[in-house]
């Protein structure tokens, strides 16, 4: 099944919601990353719910996530477009712990408890939007709901999982995002932190084989869903041996020309996709000539 998700709204467009499907783009993240099990969690529902915030956005915005708990994982970075395009690293892939005492991979001691959120838009304007909150439990799902509650002011229940094959690769990822508009009903608002709290996790789920648009209907059971938009989700780097070019432009004609005296050429890794991109001594002389 290929990933996607989708936008809908539900109790007369009091509630807007987002539910996706995120399997192959977390396991092709992992891959490229060699993450190891707890490490592929905490990074799978950041890529997860940064595709959905992306999903948000329009035309050519994007945002740029970036999770610092203080824990042994160190940082997770994600970036996401209007498009559906979602990219992902992690300071150290091999992280991985016991499950903790409710069975399930323990995020929050990867990620820590001690440090900020914060969310990154590029709306195409001068200047960028940023919005940051404190890491409250270190699980992601709570960190995105307080973001969103706190620097946005929007009531959100936001939810994440992944399931980790004994081989590390990706079983089953996905997730939701569920925003109160302003002037619903509070009888709304108590409906659904309900069905909410009750709601089974959304990585089995995925796992049974539940659609987007399932999970949705699961959800709002006996309400009317409208579905907006359907769109494509993966995983796709921007990076090109031009871009990091460009990068080594920036860094000055002295420091090129050690490259080529000391090192005879240059070699650069994408963060992101780890893809190498090897620069010999006459492309450098090039570059200096540019």
């Amino acid at each position: 099944m290929s990933d996607y998700l989708i936008k809908a709204t539900t109790f007369n467009g009091m509630v807007r919601a987002y539910a996706i499907r995120s399997t192959n783009m977390v396991e092709e993240a992992r891959r490229r990353q060699d993450t190891w099990a707890t490490a592929s969690a905490a990074m799978g529902r950041t890529m997860t719910i940064s595709a959905m915030i992306g999903a948000m956005l329009k035309g050519e915005d994007s945002i740029t996530v970036k999770v610092e708990g203080g824990g042994p994982i160190g940082v997770i970075v994600a970036d996401a477009n209007a498009k559906g395009e979602v990219r992902s690293y992690v300071t150290h892939p091999h992280v991985d712990f016991d499950l903790n005492e409710k069975g399930k991979l323990d995020v929050a001691r990867a990620v820590g408890t001690t440090g900020s959120l914060s969310v990154v838009k590029d709306l195409g304007l001068r200047d960028f939007f940023t919005g940051q909150v404190p890491i409250v439990s270190g699980e992601i799902s709570e960190d995105f709901t307080y973001y969103f509650a706190t620097s946005e002011q929007v009531p959100s229940a936001v939810g994440a999982g992944v399931l980790v094959n004994p081989d590390h690769t990706i079983l089953a990822s996905g997730g939701f995002v569920v925003q109160v508009m302003p002037g619903a009903d509070v009888e709304v608002v108590d409906k659904l932190e309900a069905r909410i709290n009750s709601f089974p996790p959304i990585s089995s789920l995925i796992q049974q084989g539940k659609t987007p648009e399932e999970i949705l209907e699961l959800l709002f059971e006996g309400e009317e869903l409208k579905i907006h938009e359907k769109m494509p989700v993966q995983f796709k780097c921007k990076c090109s041996k031009e871009r990091l070019a460009n990068a080594i432009v920036g860094l000055g004609n002295d420091e090129i020309r050690q490259m080529i005296d000391e090192d005879h050429g240059a070699e650069a890794t994408c963060h992101f996709c780890n893809e190498t991109y090897h620069f010999t001594e006459e492309e450098l002389e090039e570059l200096i000539k540019a």
